[in-house]
């Protein structure tokens, strides 16, 4: 451990040891660590990228108690501050943090599923959506695409725009889907609506789309009625588990991760009463490569509620009704780029957004967007799409052609 021999020295060997402590756990990255006194503590051979200020000494213990509570809440309350740039740092602790050595998976497999026993319940559910997707609609299409699509984009080519990206992604569920001009689908959790509006008019299906944001559900009727598909579009102002009908396709793009673990068998029931035994289902979701409890800065700032699953965990969906699994894709690179831009369209309204809310709500959608981005290239997180079918269904594909093919046609 270097320390800058020019600075004075801290305030007590404990503050050095639990400075020595942070840079240890979060992997020794290529970060500087620099206390309120001025003393600095770096633990690599090469220069760092960044350095990390920390302003009051209540937050060293702080990050000693919870790192990922403590250094989020110093820094959206300006205790903390970073010295260069702010996603390189991210990146950086990120991939120090993602290469430590793996140890406790049935210990972490345990914690999550003790989280999991705090219900969503139709209420707190509701709760949990007002306090993230109800912020204004004003606020996310200062830096979203066109269309409002607050999911992972698809880069079938290195250079395309946002825009691009995510009509491209629409269609990539909908070939997997294999729609077909009249049939019906249910979609839950459906954002600004974006899929919906684009299945329907694309493909010429029916959607009945169900969503618990009003501000989301209002955006979406208004939009759907200007392009003259209400007739063809329903958005539902209400919960998943309300779901009704049968049809020939069912998809989620986005949600499962605000359904709570403890609920994954109840929409997969709910699937089952809906899904045509000739029908297909697309579930999309953020998840993990191995089980773990919510980040509780993320669960007490942004998804409130939320569980990032494991395939396993996506697996208590699937097998109680003995779907079958036809295909599992990880869109973890895509989902990288996606943030990335996000967080550059974010970056260059920030002004707009601090006059509309505070500093503190800039910087926390700043360390959200850079800590998602940086997540998903360490593979901290995934993305995961997971088609399936009702068993016996075998009106199913024999090769992946299918979801390479263009237009509405396609085979």
């Amino acid at each position: 451990m270097k320390v800058d021999a020019k600075q004075q020295p801290v305030e007590s060997e404990f503050d050095r040891k639990i400075a020595e402590w942070c840079l240890s756990f979060a992997g020794n990255p290529r970060i500087s660590l620099k206390l309120w006194d001025g003393t600095e503590y770096y633990s690599g051979e090469q220069a760092p990228i960044a350095q990390m200020e920390i302003r009051d000494r209540g937050v060293l213990f702080n990050m000693l108690r919870s790192p990922p509570m403590g250094f989020g809440e110093g820094y959206i309350k300006g205790q903390i501050e970073v010295h260069g740039d702010f996603y390189e740092f991210v990146d950086e602790a990120s991939r120090a943090y993602s290469q430590r050595a793996t140890r406790g998976y049935h210990l972490q497999k345990f914690r999550s599923r003790l989280a999991a026993l705090r219900s969503n319940t139709l209420s707190r559910s509701r709760e949990n959506v007002h306090q993230h997707y109800d912020l204004g609609n004003d606020f996310y299409k200062l830096w979203l695409d066109e269309r409002m699509v607050y999911t992972c984009a698809y880069y079938e080519r290195p250079d395309a725009t946002l825009d691009e990206a995510q009509v491209a992604k629409l269609d990539h569920v909908c070939r997997k889907l294999r729609l077909k001009p009249g049939q019906r689908v249910i979609e839950a959790g459906c954002g600004w609506g974006a899929l919906a509006m684009h299945m329907a008019e694309r493909y010429g299906v029916f959607v009945t789309a169900y969503n618990n944001s009003h501000e989301q559900v209002v955006w979406a009727r208004a939009e759907a009625e200007s392009r003259g598909l209400s007739n063809r579009v329903t958005f539902v102002e209400d919960d998943y588990r309300t779901i009704t009908g049968h049809c020939d396709a069912f998809v989620s793009v986005g949600m499962l991760e605000h359904v709570g673990l403890s609920n994954f068998r109840a929409l997969g029931s709910i699937i089952e009463r809906c899904l045509k035994p000739h029908g297909f289902g697309l579930i999309h979701s953020i998840g993990r490569s191995n089980p773990r409890p919510p980040d509780p800065w993320i669960a007490r700032h942004i998804f409130p509620g939320g569980h990032i699953p494991s395939l396993g965990d996506m697996a208590t969906i699937f097998e109680p009704f003995k779907f079958s699994i036809l295909d599992v894709e990880n869109l973890r690179l895509h989902y990288a780029k996606t943030c990335r831009t996000w967080l550059h369209n974010f970056e260059a309204v920030a002004d707009k957004v601090r006059r509309m809310h505070s500093e503190e709500f800039v910087r926390t959608w700043r360390l959200y967007l850079a800590g998602s981005a940086a997540g998903f290239k360490s593979g901290t997180l995934q993305l995961y799409q997971v088609v399936f079918a009702p068993r016996g269904n075998n009106d199913v594909p024999m090769t992946r052609h299918y979801q390479y093919a263009t237009g509405p046609d396609a085979e």
